[in-house]
């Protein structure tokens, strides 16, 4: 464990009561959070009992490490805000959790003496202490400056953490990997259970919870390589199955199974499975699936 830190909280979301309820269980004292919704004071509530819920100035006076896990959007005028109020402070240590800013999001509490750091884990939250499990391993995004550095490893131990160190300027294609990954891959995957509990599926996620496991864990692993299915053996006529059925059943899912198999096609084309002629014949069908809709569109602007 690092050296015993008062720690505050400004935005006790899902990420901000579970990183609490870690450094607190590492040995940190929590002294204040800050949050306004009913959800963020259940969170206090049930992950850090008997924790002072405060106005964010105050928050910010009251502690060594100000943790400020509000949405990035927000993140500019919260650090302006308590930074100008005197909130932050000299010789405090300032640490966001947002994916997309690194460093410069925290210009103005550099200015008043602070150390900045950029802290993101890559993970999911649910902000419950299901959660807290799921940090051992989990690997953090870590921007800061010199003088920062062995001070956000030691925080990232403390957590329970990996270390991942990312430039200044390539925090929003990092942050840009991780949700392409996990957040449209949630999407792709209730589309999915869609069309099996259209097919008559009583459990869809019971179904495809030994399919995907078993895809993910060959992605991670080989990459395109792991590619499977109608698309790398180039049966067009299955695609035109597929297409027609979801037109029928679940439109709505149409134009994302349109664009991933385009996607799909691509690469397999690239890697030599697929010969571009047979890549042509069903990159026809996938076009001739979404003109409809396309033709419509444009009829209305």
């Amino acid at each position: 464990m690092s050296e015993r830190l008062r720690v505050g909280v400004v935005g006790a979301g899902r990420v901000g009561a579970v990183l609490a309820a870690a450094l607190g269980a590492a040995g940190h004292e929590i002294v204040a959070t800050a949050g306004e919704s009913d959800a963020s004071r259940d969170r206090i509530a049930a992950l850090l009992p008997g924790t002072a819920n405060e106005k964010p100035t105050t928050v910010a006076r009251s502690c060594d490490l100000l943790l400020l896990t509000v949405p990035d959007d927000m993140l500019p005028n919260v650090v302006a805000m308590l930074s100008a109020s005197g909130a932050i402070h000299a010789g405090q240590y300032v640490v966001h959790t947002s994916g997309r800013h690194g460093l410069a999001v925290l210009d103005d509490a550099a200015a008043v003496g602070a150390h900045p750091v950029a802290l993101h884990p890559a993970m999911t939250f649910t902000g419950t202490a299901v959660d807290l499990g799921r940090l051992s391993g989990c690997v953090f995004g870590l921007t800061a400056g010199p003088g920062e550095h062995a001070f956000a490893e030691s925080l990232v131990a403390d957590l329970g953490g990996t270390p991942m160190w990312v430039a200044e300027e390539l925090r929003t294609l990092y942050h840009a990997g991780l949700a392409h990954g996990a957040n449209h891959l949630v999407t792709l995957v209730t589309q999915a259970m869609e069309l099996l509990s259209a097919a008559g599926a009583d459990d869809p996620a019971g179904t495809l919870r030994p399919l995907l496991t078993a895809a993910l864990d060959n992605a991670l692993d080989q990459g395109d390589a792991a590619l499977t299915g109608p698309i790398v053996r180039g049966d067009v006529n299955t695609v035109r199955a597929h297409l027609a059925e979801i037109q029928a059943n679940a439109p709505h899912t149409l134009a994302s199974y349109v664009a991933m198999a385009r996607a799909t096609l691509d690469r397999v084309v690239t890697d030599g499975r697929l010969l571009p002629i047979q890549a042509a014949k069903i990159r026809l069908v996938l076009d001739t699936a979404v003109a409809p809709a396309a033709r419509r569109g444009a009829r209305l602007r």
